[in-house]
């Protein structure tokens, strides 16, 4: 079978299938739940960022323009069209991290509409989507993000739910002049011990930004962290404190790091006042793994090579090469623990120093039993339909039962 006849099968199934894809996504974070939970102490880790996927004809349905720069993308044009998708997947604690993207939503510019279709920030899609996977998930949600979405549109609503929801918390990079204050332990009463006249202060004494973290009244301190790929040194200041983007009711923790390795210091946020610096900086750090996913589904599973023009087949074959790379992923998870790790896959010959699978050895798998497979496939069709055909009473004992 050639690779483009694979893909008609699957450009077939997305344009002539049907099903409920919010309650696929729903599934999905059970499925994880139930044969991979991605835990950090008592949450459940999740990854959130956006990827383009280009399209080059403007009458693809759901196609936007966008800029951008030739340093990030030296081979196209300043001026793209594509697909802008959020995306979230959780992030599951190893050496490496591992994602396994489970919910996506497509992005349209206001002045590039679609007919018919209702606009919304992609703000409001994060918040949506985090949403959707607290409400499926048995852990309280903590939400690793870019600093694009860490603003007054997410994190609030993330920290502040509906009556009956659960809090979502936060761990993002802020601003390098982020307005940050000290903590208000108290109002200021008068002498006599009286209330003064007037609201009660919500906000403390405003405090240096993290890009004057010299100014900040507390030592560096040293630590250990997991971070792209090996153990790093780290050293980093601390502080507790009030943050404008997430409002006056909530206290965060505000990071400063200088990483083995690195000549730029990091500035992050955390609303989980439970995890300590170094968790804090190998969850942020762990988030490129998202983007190698990204990277795994273009180049591995075709996301940009879906030929669907329509809207129901673009939005249902995103979701089905989505849902695959997950769940080869667990599937990996489960020959790791079956075989032993590096038992079921072989190091190609230019790299003898590869320690972990990828999604291209799960898929090599796949390949070279992929008689067996089609023949087992074909078994089962083959039963289904002798099981709709044959009357009850004529069924062999074992297919009735």
């Amino acid at each position: 079978m050639t690779l483009e006849s694979r893909w008609h099968v699957l450009e077939s199934f997305a344009e002539y299938g049907a099903w409920d894809r919010l309650a696929a996504e729903r599934q999905t974070v059970r499925l994880i739940e139930t044969e991979h939970p991605s835990r950090l102490r008592s949450y459940h880790v999740v990854a959130l960022d956006d990827t383009k996927e280009h399209r080059t004809s403007e009458d693809v349905w759901g196609t936007c323009t966008f800029h951008e720069s030739s340093a990030r993308s030296p081979n196209r044009a300043e001026t793209v069209r594509a697909h802008n998708w959020v995306v979230a997947g959780d992030l599951v604690a190893g050496k490496p991290w591992t994602y396994l993207p489970h919910t996506a939503r497509l992005y349209f510019r206001k002045s590039q509409l679609p007919a018919g279709e209702t606009f919304r920030t992609k703000t409001a899609l994060a918040v949506e989507m985090l949403r959707q996977i607290a409400s499926a998930s048995e852990a309280p949600v903590l939400a690793v993000t870019d600093g694009a979405y860490a603003v007054d549109t997410v994190v609030p609503p993330c920290l502040n739910p509906p009556p009956g929801q659960r809090r979502i918390d936060v761990v993002s990079r802020p601003r390098t002049d982020a307005r940050l204050y000290h903590p208000l332990l108290a109002n200021r009463v008068r002498a006599d011990g009286k209330k003064r006249s007037g609201p009660d202060r919500k906000w403390g004494r405003r405090m240096p930004s993290p890009n004057r973290h010299a100014e900040w009244q507390t030592p560096w301190k040293k630590g250990k962290a997991y971070i792209y790929g090996r153990m790093r040194r780290i050293r980093f200041k601390q502080v507790l404190c009030q943050w404008a983007v997430s409002g006056w009711q909530h206290l965060v923790h505000a990071f400063v790091f200088k990483v083995e390795g690195y000549e730029e210091r990091w500035y992050l946020i955390s609303t989980a006042l439970d995890l300590s610096a170094e968790q804090v900086v190998e969850i942020f750090a762990a988030r490129f793994r998202q983007e190698n996913g990204f990277r795994d589904h273009k180049q591995r599973l075709g996301m940009e090579e879906c030929r669907a023009w329509t809207k129901e087949p673009i939005l249902r074959t995103f979701q089905v090469q989505m849902i695959a790379l997950t769940l080869l992923r667990l599937l990996q998870f489960r020959l790791d623990k079956a075989w032993g790790k590096g038992e079921w896959w072989a190091k190609p010959e230019w790299n003898q120093h590869k320690q972990h699978p990828s999604i291209l050895d799960v898929r090599r798998l796949f390949w070279r039993h992929r008689e067996r497979i089609a023949q087992l496939v074909l078994k089962l069709e083959e039963l289904d339909h002798c099981e709709i055909s044959l009357p009850r009473r004529q069924r062999p004992a074992q297919m009735a039962a």
